[in-house]
């Protein structure tokens, strides 16, 4: 199911660097205010980047819709939306879904029908704040900048055996 249409909220350039906690969740709504869409025929996202202290709507990526015959992949375009997100909150999400998102570092999540997107948020502000779970503290981990692998950087110095 392709992007139907893709809306990204620009910010004006600042000195200030990003705090390195600043992490990018996306939301499976219709309405863009509770989470009420399964991943894999959500028709859309809403992608926040989210800090201890505040939360900013960057992204709303809309998809079209079309027959639900099995015959096409529905995933592949919801999963390259997600990209630079740690995290998907849906209402439900299939497991083949589950095993390709976990590979990119994305951690699904499933919520119950109607749980509003504000409040989440809020929960995981809190949970910023005061002390990251173990998925959250990964996420933030692989996010800070310099983190780059040993063998990236042998290769970038022009590392031979």
């Amino acid at each position: 199911m392709p992007v139907a249409r893709r809306f990204r909220i620009l910010t004006p350039c600042s000195k200030e660097q990003p705090m390195f906690s600043t992490i990018r969740v996306a939301f499976a709504t219709t309405d863009r205010k509770q989470v009420n869409q399964h991943f894999g025929t959500a028709a859309s996202f809403v992608i926040y980047d989210i800090d201890q202290d505040r939360a900013s709507l960057v992204e709303v990526v809309q998809f079209t819709q079309i027959d639900q015959d099995g015959q096409n992949d529905k995933l592949s375009a919801r999963i390259e939306a997600l990209t630079g997100c740690v995290a998907v909150y849906c209402q439900a999400i299939g497991a083949s879904a589950i095993n390709r998102l976990l590979p990119l570092g994305v951690q699904p999540f499933k919520l119950e029908a109607g749980t509003a997107i504000a409040h989440t948020i809020g929960n995981l502000q809190l949970e910023l704040r005061e002390s990251p779970s173990a998925w959250l503290a990964r996420a933030i981990e692989h996010r800070q900048p310099g983190r780059e692998s040993r063998f990236d950087l042998m290769e970038a110095e022009g590392w031979n055996e």
